[in-house]
């Protein structure tokens, strides 16, 4: 497996993380036969948390598309891969201002993973342009 393909693994298990560590430090506030109960989230800390996850959810298709097809049709792969792991810090920097409340910078971050994801997924067709 290629770098890239790991890093398309570790966005499944960020968007996890953000969603079980809340409801896991939670324990006693969740209950696990009504999981989507509004009222577990009322919390500020523990709406933005479900927010970052559904956000990871949302980003993951493109993002492992993205990935993929890059490398079926024969991207440069060490690009490929530097792009994809700065896609992963940058998910993870944007569930931190998640869930430190930091509207603009994660609307940033959230842009600059996009602009990385574009740049994976147009990787084959610019890739005689790149160098070697």
């Amino acid at each position: 497996m290629t770098i890239a393909e790991w890093c398309v693994f570790g966005t499944v298990l960020l968007y996890l993380l953000t969603i079980g560590s809340v409801k896991w430090a939670a324990w006693r506030g969740f209950d696990n036969s009504r999981p989507r109960d509004s009222a577990f989230y009322a919390d500020p800390i523990r709406a933005r948390a479900l927010g970052a996850h559904q956000n990871g959810i949302e980003a993951f298709p493109f993002f492992a598309a993205a990935v993929l097809l890059a490398e079926f049709r024969q991207g440069p792969q060490h690009l490929i891969d530097e792009l994809a792991i700065l896609f992963v810090i940058v998910r993870i920097a944007y569930v931190f201002t998640y869930l430190g409340d930091r509207p603009t910078l994660r609307s940033i971050l959230w842009s600059l993973g996009f602009a990385i994801n574009i740049a994976i997924f147009f990787m084959p067709a610019i890739k005689v342009y790149l160098p070697a």
